[in-house]
């Protein structure tokens, strides 16, 4: 069974930087797309980050206009958020998202593909 397990969310003010993380436990990966999304209250998931990798190829993308940036730890089968400059409005839930194959650049925003789910880290940004 793999486990989603977030962290590193909270109450910041509006400019301040946090970095989430993110473990897979339960078995390894030898490729896979694990990616970002955040939901605020009464509005859809939405495609935050991912990093994908087949054997020794990895790659990311992000959607913040270089506010955020995601970052992998292939041997502790984590993912990073780092987020800086935040603002009142990237106040959501954070979830993290495990799919076991690399999937097409194109299809690493769409929740719906996506296996696995973490319980979600709360980041509310106060102005």
């Amino acid at each position: 069974q793999v486990h989603l397990v977030e962290s590193g969310g909270g109450l910041v003010q509006d400019g301040d930087s946090l970095r989430l993380s993110c473990a897979a436990s339960g078995r390894t990966f030898s490729s896979g797309t694990m990616g970002w999304f955040r939901q605020a209250p009464g509005k859809d998931r939405e495609f935050v980050a991912a990093c994908r990798w087949s054997g020794g190829n990895s790659d990311c993308r992000d959607s913040m206009k270089g506010r955020f940036a995601i970052s992998r730890d292939k041997a502790k089968n984590t993912v990073f958020l780092q987020m800086n400059s935040l603002k009142p409005e990237d106040t959501a839930v954070y979830y993290c998202a495990l799919r076991e194959s690399r999937l097409i650049l194109s299809s690493t925003w769409d929740a719906k593909n996506y296996d696995y789910w973490g319980q979600g880290t709360q980041v509310t940004v106060s102005s």
